[in-house]
């Protein structure tokens, strides 16, 4: 039985145009994100993909609307509980991978737990267990200068599940990357998935990526539909 981690009510979101007018992004968005399967969100450019996935994500808040996670309305968080739960509980990759550049791969996966308040022994460990699952066992002291662009997304993965998450967030994840690296981020997602149950919603416009959908929704004009 399909088990639903995180589901929305009637998401709405629009942004200010001019003073005087909004453009509404996103109506009355509501869709059923399933624990370990990937789902994937498409549509045009500037059709609201990336704003869905920062609101299902918490890093911003919707006009009117819900978003349930493990039946709690995570917008009734105040702004610092929201950030502790985002910590908690979800993972982000995004297109740019955002390693911060003076660390070395291991030290950019161990920064986020000892945030979460793990001592620096407990994440050398684990971030030398993840770099180990993403095949980055030889790089981890390389800094992000001296990695392959699939190489420094790895590491941006590795980051992503540093603190145990429940969903990781990707927005283009392979959208910098040539037909070789994407192809081997997509086999991770798929091991990640197969492996440890992790489930993944992904904004793409990457066919190949989208193959990989267990569910796939289109946004158009706002409105969101499922696919598969």
């Amino acid at each position: 039985m399909n088990e639903i981690i995180l589901k929305t009510i009637n998401i709405n979101k629009s942004f200010q145009k001019t003073k005087k007018s909004k453009f509404e992004v996103l109506k009355e968005i509501s869709l059923d994100i399933v624990k370990g399967k990937i789902t994937i969100i498409v549509g045009a450019s500037g059709a609201g993909k990336s704003t869905l996935l920062h609101l299902l994500g918490g890093l911003d808040r919707p006009d009117y609307g819900e978003v349930i996670f493990e039946d709690q309305n995570i917008f009734k968080l105040s702004d610092d509980k929201l950030a502790k739960f985002r910590n908690l509980n979800i993972g982000f990759v995004f297109q740019f991978h955002h390693l911060l550049p003076e660390f070395s791969a291991i030290e950019n996966v161990i920064i986020p737990q000892m945030i979460d308040g793990k001592s620096f022994s407990q994440a050398k460990q684990k971030s030398n267990e993840l770099l180990k699952i993403v095949g980055l066992t030889e790089r981890i002291d390389h800094k992000p200068a001296e990695l392959s662009g699939g190489e420094q997304q790895r590491v941006a993965v590795a980051r992503a599940m540093a603190n145990n998450p429940k969903i990781i967030f990707a927005d283009e994840p392979t959208g910098n990357l040539d037909s070789k690296n994407s192809e081997e981020i997509h086999k991770l997602i798929l091991n990640l998935k197969s492996d440890m149950g992790m489930t993944f919603v992904i904004v793409t416009h990457n066919p190949s990526l989208v193959e990989l959908a267990d569910i796939l929704y289109e946004i158009k004009d706002g409105k969101i539909s499922v696919k598969k």
